[in-house]
């Protein structure tokens, strides 16, 4: 269901709908005083890039930032000085342009801390400047700190005083993997200046040990009050999931009920198939059968308590790219662009396939993206043949790495941190500049109906109008991932699954049994692609364990030299796109 902020922003946009959807861009949510300070823009020139933002042209990622600022100076050594925040509502991307002509060059930065730090040329043009209210930190990186950054290779490489990250590509190589692991040893326990900034001036009281724990009273409300799924029956199940639980054993789970996990608070799991969803659910019109390979299926599922964490999302070294799927053809394809939003690479941002490591010990669930680009477009139906074959749209911290299309199922979250699950329109497009993570992948598997009650989406009988896809064989019916929205007692529930052999009418019945209020399909066809883990602590211990959703996910993790495990997303590059979850 939509937050009570949501519902008042779009009241507030109603005001100006008169005026044409640039006017409620121009009109956007409040944002903070201070760190959009040095970034005023005058309301024609965002009027004219977001204009421009719906154009089909070629240009670069950075010219296609509808809301991006820039500043222009130049260095004490004579360094000619661009520096451009691709949206100064989120307040965390950056690029630096430093030099001119050949000698010109290109950082990506990323704001250790947006909600804290405002970051700019300062004053005089003449130095990278970053403000908080525990003070300001002067630094010229241009001077050889960049350089040596970039050749640390380290995919976030901390400069001045660590206020900010220098993004560098990831790579999955040993050596890489070594070298981000001793950064990670010395680095990430932290105990200096940035952590202490961070505790004492955003989370005060809040922040790590303190959320780690909850009393067994909270997690059994919280199970109760999720209730059961919709079932015929509740036989207990022996399944693949290996999590260790409050009071029970996963070897013994009881399909369709929720358990809390050990050290996780905030976090449940439960496991069920689709044959035993109940006939009342079946007779809910907008499903296919199931047949009986599929009504044996196991499906696993993790649930979040949302307002315990987080929600971010992060896109991995290679996919999703953001040229051409070869699905369009003929009127949704335009062979004069390199990618359906006018660029075929994400240069000069660096994508780094892994969560910043000043966030470890913060994360607590971690599950895979969506679609590559190639199969995240359509090859038939009219969405085929519009809006340029409705590639899947992204967007992480502030910044549109693919443009959000309407009609496609979407994850997001707002500069608030309130997430929320919906089918995409454009008279959303003034929530934009204060989107700072967003997914789309295909049609939705559950949506509301007339009376707000979670049903089959329009499309879930049709497999090219929700281009479902198949596996590798052309089966329909594979191993397929899911995310789900539910609210329970005001607690807004995020619920992931994994399904290990269904069609879309399987998922949507499955959603339905567990009283989902909108649901979404991410990836399919292997555990690797399905990935998704629990990061369990003991209380007051910095160290985690990992508990996968499948203990097969397993082999998805590196190791380290000793022979612990390295984990996915966390510890290491990865090529694909994944959501993380940090405790609040």
């Amino acid at each position: 269901m939509p937050k009570d902020g949501l519902m008042a922003a779009r009241s507030a946009a109603f005001v100006v709908a008169a005026l044409g959807p640039v006017a409620a861009i121009l009109s956007p949510l409040p944002a903070r005083a201070d760190t959009m300070a040095p970034w005023y823009t005058p309301a024609t020139t965002r009027a004219a890039q977001f204009a421009d933002f719906r154009e089909d042209h070629r240009r670069t990622v950075v010219e296609f930032q509808p809301f991006r600022a820039e500043l222009l100076g130049t260095g004490s050594d004579g360094t000619a000085l661009r520096l451009t925040s691709l949206n100064p509502y989120v307040n965390a991307w950056f690029v630096l342009e430093t030099g001119e002509g050949r000698s010109a060059r290109s950082w990506h930065l990323e704001n250790a801390a947006p909600e804290l730090f405002t970051v700019s040329l300062g004053e005089d043009g003449r130095t990278l400047t970053i403000e908080s209210e525990a003070g300001t930190t002067v630094c010229t990186p241009w001077e050889g700190e960049l350089e040596a950054a970039r050749q640390s290779n380290l995919p976030y490489a901390p400069i001045c005083d660590q206020r900010l990250f220098l993004r560098n590509r990831g790579s999955g190589s040993r050596t890489t993997r070594e070298a981000v692991t001793d950064f990670l040893r010395s680095y990430v326990p932290f105990g200096e200046s940035l952590i202490n900034v961070i505790k004492d001036t955003l989370y005060e009281d809040a922040y790590l040990t303190s959320a780690q724990t909850m009393d067994e009273a909270e997690a059994g409300s919280v199970v109760a009050a999720l209730g059961q799924a919709d079932l015929r029956s509740h036989p207990v199940m022996r399944s693949n999931l290996r999590v260790d639980l409050v009071g029970a054993e996963a070897t013994q789970m009881e399909a369709g009920s929720w358990y809390a996990v050990q050290n996780a608070p905030g976090i449940y799991a439960s496991v069920v198939q689709p044959g035993m969803v109940s006939q009342a659910v079946l007779n809910v019109p907008g499903a296919n059968g199931l047949d009986g390979v599929e009504n044996r299926s196991d499906v696993h599922m993790f649930a979040f308590d949302l307002s315990r964490f987080d929600l971010r999302y992060e896109i991995g070294t290679d996919h999703p790219q953001v040229d051409w799927s070869p699905r369009p053809s003929g009127a949704g394809r335009d062979y004069s662009l390199p990618g359906p939003d006018g660029f075929g690479t994400l240069d000069p941002l660096q994508m780094t396939g892994m969560l910043n490591p000043i966030f470890i010990d913060r994360v607590a669930g971690i599950f895979a993206g969506g679609f590559k680009r190639d199969h995240g477009a359509w090859r038939l139906t009219d969405f085929a043949y519009t809006n340029h074959g409705h590639h899947y749209g992204f967007v992480v911290n502030g910044v549109v790495l693919s443009r959000l299309q309407p009609g496609l199922a979407t994850v997001y979250v707002l500069q608030d941190g309130s997430v929320h699950m919906e089918t995409w329109s454009e008279d959303m497009d003034f929530l934009l500049p204060h989107i700072r993570f967003a997914r789309q992948n295909g049609t939705p598997v559950i949506e509301p109906n007339a009376e707000g009650v979670g049903v089959p989406g329009t499309q879930v009988r049709s497999w090219m109008g929700g281009n479902w896809s198949g596996s590798a064989e052309a089966q329909l019916r594979t191993l397929r991932s899911g995310l789900c929205e539910r609210e329970v007692d005001g607690r807004q529930i995020l619920i992931y699954a994994v399904f290990m052999s269904v069609t879309p009418s399987g998922m949507a019945r499955t959603f339905q049994a567990y009283h989902c209020d909108y649901a979404m399909l991410l990836d399919m066809n292997s555990l690797d692609l399905t990935y998704s883990a629990v990061y369990a602590r003991e209380p007051g211990s910095p160290t985690f364990t990992i508990e996968h959703l499948d203990r097969r996910m397993a082999e998805s993790d590196s190791r380290h030299r000793d022979g612990t495990p390295m984990g996915r997303f966390i510890e290491f590059s990865d090529n694909r796109d994944f959501f993380y979850l940090l405790r609040r």
